[in-house]
């Protein structure tokens, strides 16, 4: 499925986790009349998704004060991105999209290479969906060394 700007935004209800532990169940209705940042990332724990996920919590606040809100989805379970979410003090949302639903719908579920093999997973990728609902920019391929003050930048400036 290919979405581009000035699409709808799928909307979604699943598991997730929110800052500062505890979950339930996290829509995209319940930010309706705010920014949302919905970034997908491959996997909790691992290397360029933890420095990812942090550089995001530091700008928490600043998102905060723009209007805007930070989602994170990923197929990892809710009680791993509760670890996850401890272990680094993240201050931002987690979604488990476990079967991969939302990730289809976004169009970052593809395949990928690596040392000559190929297999499916999801590429690193952040949507910017404006207060009414709709996709502002798109990111694909995501490098993640100052990828979240840049995101932020472009909020600042909706």
């Amino acid at each position: 499925m290919t979405i581009d700007i000035g699409d709808a935004a799928p909307a979604f209800a699943l598991p997730g986790t929110l800052p500062g532990g505890g979950g339930g169940e996290i829509a995209l209705s319940d930010y309706a009349g705010k920014a949302v940042v919905l970034y997908f990332y491959p996997k909790d724990m691992t290397p360029g998704c933890t420095i990812e996920a942090i550089d995001f919590s530091a700008l928490a606040g600043e998102f905060d004060k723009a209007g805007a809100v930070v989602i994170g989805v990923s197929k990892d379970s809710p009680a791993r991105h509760d670890k996850f979410c401890e272990k680094h003090g993240l201050k931002i949302r987690l979604v488990s999209d476990t079967d991969g639903t939302l990730c289809d719908a976004y169009g970052a579920w593809k395949q990928k290479s690596m040392y000559g093999r190929t297999f499916m997973g999801i590429e690193r990728t952040t949507f910017l969906i404006n207060d009414r609902g709709e996709l502002q920019q798109i990111w694909r391929k995501v490098k993640v060394k100052n990828h979240a003050a840049e995101v932020l930048a472009v909020v600042q400036g909706l």
